[in-house]
């Protein structure tokens, strides 16, 4: 692994530097494994809160309630698990230096678009091309 390129604390990628600079990497590469421990962190609540609910509850209706709202935690969870998995494909591309080109296209992907979703691997317009192909398949 590289070495950590120095980050102001304020820093933001910019579109007049160098495309997925060590710099831009570094970004990234933190955005990314901070919301991946904030994901684990509340997945470790929710681990808790589960084995808490766990107790047995007498009345049907309450305990219909902790059902579905067992059942709405482990949805959630499953999508977490899933975004984890996302992120560390991410971080994958930045040691790879494959971070920040779309996969379709090979075009470098907006600093906007992954300053707001890090783990996207597509350009904007890739994606809603993809996306209308999806839909377009889906209603086959």
């Amino acid at each position: 692994m590289k070495a950590e390129a120095f980050l102001p604390e304020d820093y933001r990628p910019a579109e007049d530097e160098p495309f997925m600079n060590d710099r831009q990497l570094e970004y990234f590469r933190r955005k990314l494994t901070a919301w991946k421990n904030e994901i684990i962190g509340l997945s470790a609540e929710t681990i808790e809160g589960l084995q808490d609910s766990a107790r047995n509850v007498p009345d049907i209706a309450d305990r219909a309630s902790e059902e579905t709202d067992r059942a709405l935690e482990l949805r959630t969870r499953d999508r977490q698990r899933k975004l984890v998995s996302k992120i560390d494909a991410a971080l994958r591309r930045i040691e790879n230096g494959e971070y920040g080109y779309c996969e379709v296209t090979g075009e470098p992907i907006s600093l906007k678009r992954l300053d707001a979703r890090p783990i996207a691997t597509m350009t904007l317009e890739a994606q809603e091309k993809h996306e209308r192909r999806e839909k377009v398949h889906r209603d086959d």
